[in-house]
């Protein structure tokens, strides 16, 4: 028990001193026991501050503080580090909020907020008097980080994580890298292609020694805490022997193209959006990487005409699976189309409506003249926020790019072939920042912008043999439009990632608009609430390329940061188990959101042990537990009873 405390009670400038009176805070709280320093200080938060409690603890000897400010989430640590100067144990000391608890909620009541204030510091004083000294956890860790998703968020990251002297484990679930950006040709606002930039980032990777690549790899389990995670990976079997490619590159591309012209089995492309089709041996376009080709397993009929023609093809080769010793995991997974519904303007009901990236496909896929289903393309109508911002539906969400990406296109196609009018339908345009001079461009060069109300989206009806898309316009006072269409482009948004198992593998959690969820959008923007995974690029928000990448940058420095020193300091706030008390009941395991809870076996009696590593201080297994067996280190009962009675006074 603590019999010799300081108070220092903050004035905050007069956030706090204008409702509440500090001098009578300060002469009631010198009386409670164990009290012998109470002091009001203008900003507690100052260097000069600072120094003066410091030299208080050491002049009085103090064994515990208490400073009754601003909230923890603001200076928690600065405290702590005061405490620490002064030769005290920072867990001897406690924050009483008075300014967001107290003075700015009773901003109409300044004498009932000095009656609330005196409570909230003598809780906080009760607490601290029967707070432990407690020394941080300290585990080793391994400065390696495996990086799932070889687009090109997760190729940036793992460049710049081996760039600062991380091991890293890079997997991709395809059996080729470079994400969707493979799948675009020029991308706004560089003018560089898709194809451009994976290769790039590509030849970068190969040129650092310690990045480890693995395609057709998919996680399937994962045990362990931060700093040593055991994830098992299974890697599917190309078909392919690579020595053979190693031996002869000029005669192996030659069977290879002869296998694929002679294979017998099509199916629709799913890197050209299923506009057209490819064989069971396929590789996507030349520059793809790996180079090596691909049997596609569920789709090959085991015919052996490719065997007859291409020495490459071994169906010989097995899946394997490795298990991986990492420090860290960093999700770079992606993000999916959204696939309209089938009716969802017309969408797979008239044959010349597609959605925007099977259009970005058509066009590279059409060097000279811009056709579909063998006619000609002149008007093309864009209906924008197929999948986002739904007013009925589920993605309420912003995809971001949508418009931006939309109205390039548009650009692009008027300046590569000619007589091209496009027509774009809109609730609104949201090219924002730099990319608003793409909207100006395209409006300056003729695009027709219309713009529909919110709750009455257009219609596309087939009259006549020709495609009419009809909208209610409010930038001619709500006259009713109608457009002839060669072709229907639905500007579809951003999705999470469908079949999304490694979330429940590693338990990462997802929020309702089904993406990753990070701890807070502006103080721990690409961690979760599991130590040691963090996200970054689109699988948690829809973001561009140059966003995408910035959040996996930002990963990479928190990762490499976390693991760079090889062992791990812990926060000392966890559960621990009375086990004279404990009755196995297996109620805190169920509660446990972070997996830190366990039953085992000793000595012959069954227990609910703690893991260290994982457990957060969260305190839901406390409330749980029928014979109140778990406490909490630093928050333990006779710490919350008597911040309970102090308030209840």
């Amino acid at each position: 028990m603590k019999n010799r405390i300081g108070v220092y009670i903050c004035q905050c400038g007069s956030n706090i001193s204008d409702y509440v009176d500090v001098e009578q805070v300060r002469s009631i709280i010198e009386k409670e026991e164990g009290v012998v320093s109470a002091r009001t200080m203008m900003f507690a938060c100052a260097d000069s501050s600072q120094k003066e409690i410091i030299d208080d603890i050491k002049a009085n000897n103090l064994d515990a503080i208490v400073v009754a400010s601003c909230s923890p989430k603001l200076h928690l640590f600065t405290f702590r580090n005061v405490a620490e100067r002064a030769g005290l144990n920072p867990y001897n000391y406690v924050q009483a909020n008075i300014r967001e608890q107290v003075s700015w909620a009773h901003s109409n009541d300044p004498k009932g907020a000095t009656v609330k204030a005196i409570q909230v510091v003598k809780s906080a004083v009760g607490r601290v008097r029967y707070s432990q000294a407690l020394t941080n956890p300290v585990i080793p860790a391994e400065n390696i980080v495996l990086v799932v998703g070889a687009g090109v968020a997760g190729l940036r990251a793992a460049i710049e994580l081996t760039d600062m002297g991380t091991h890293v484990y890079l997997i991709e679930r395809e059996f080729f890298i470079g994400g969707r950006t493979s799948q675009w040709n020029t991308l706004f606002t560089t003018n560089e292609t898709g194809q451009e930039l994976v290769t790039r980032l590509y030849k970068e990777l190969k040129d650092r020694k310690n990045i480890t690549l693995f395609t057709g790899a998919d996680i399937i389990s994962n045990s362990g805490r931060v700093g040593g995670f055991e994830v098992k990976i299974r890697i599917r079997p190309r078909f392919i022997n690579t020595e053979c490619q190693k031996k002869d590159e000029l005669e192996f591309e030659r069977q290879l193209q002869k296998a694929i012209e002679l294979c017998p089995v099509e199916v629709p492309d799913e890197f050209n959006f299923g506009i057209t089709t490819r064989k069971a041996i396929f590789k996507n376009f030349k520059s793809e990487f790996p180079k090596c080709p691909v049997i596609d397993k569920e789709n090959c009929t085991r015919c052996g005409i490719c065997e007859k023609v291409f020495e490459g093809i071994d169906f010989n080769q097995k899946e394997e699976i490795l298990t991986l010793n990492v420090g860290a995991i960093l999700l770079a997974t992606g993000f999916d189309p959204y696939e309209p519904e089938p009716g969802e303007f017309a969408y797979k009901e008239i044959e010349n409506v597609i959605t925007l990236q099977q259009f970005k496909r058509l066009i590279e896929l059409s060097p000279e003249k811009l056709a579909y289903k063998k006619k000609m393309i002149r008007d093309i109508a864009y209906i924008y926020c197929v999948g986002s911002r739904q007013t009925n539906g589920t993605r309420k969400h912003c995809s971001r790019y949508c418009c931006t990406s939309a109205i390039h296109t548009a650009s692009l196609v008027r300046s590569k072939y000619k007589g091209i009018h496009n027509f774009h339908f809109n609730k609104d345009i949201r090219t924002y920042g730099k990319q608003e001079i793409l909207y100006n461009d395209a409006a300056s060069h003729g695009d027709i912008f219309i713009e529909f109300p919110e709750d009455s989206p257009p219609e596309v009806k087939i009259h006549k043999n020709e495609t009419i898309v009809t909208a209610n316009d409010l930038l001619t006072n709500h006259m009713d439009l109608n457009v002839k269409a060669d072709l229907v482009v639905l500007v579809t948004g951003m999705g999470p990632r469908k079949n999304n198992t490694i979330a429940d593998v590693l338990k990462v959690p997802i929020g309702r608009d089904k993406f990753f969820n990070e701890v807070h959008p502006k103080l721990k923007p690409v961690e979760t609430v599991i130590d040691g995974i963090y996200i970054a690029g689109a699988c948690q928000a829809p973001f561009n390329i140059t966003e995408a990448v910035r959040s996996s940058l930002t990963a990479a420095a928190k990762a490499n940061a976390l693991l760079k020193r090889g062992e791990i300091i812990l926060e000392p706030t966890k559960a621990v188990i009375h086990k004279d008390r404990c009755s196995a009941s297996g109620k805190c395991i169920e509660v446990c959101p972070y997996g830190a809870l366990e039953m085992v076996m000793k000595n012959g009696k069954k227990l609910a042990v703690v893991t260290e590593s994982k457990c957060k201080g969260c305190g839901m297994c406390l409330p749980v537990c029928p014979e109140n067996a778990i406490e909490l280190i630093g928050y333990s009962d006779k710490e919350i009873e008597t911040m309970i009675e102090a308030l209840a006074d």
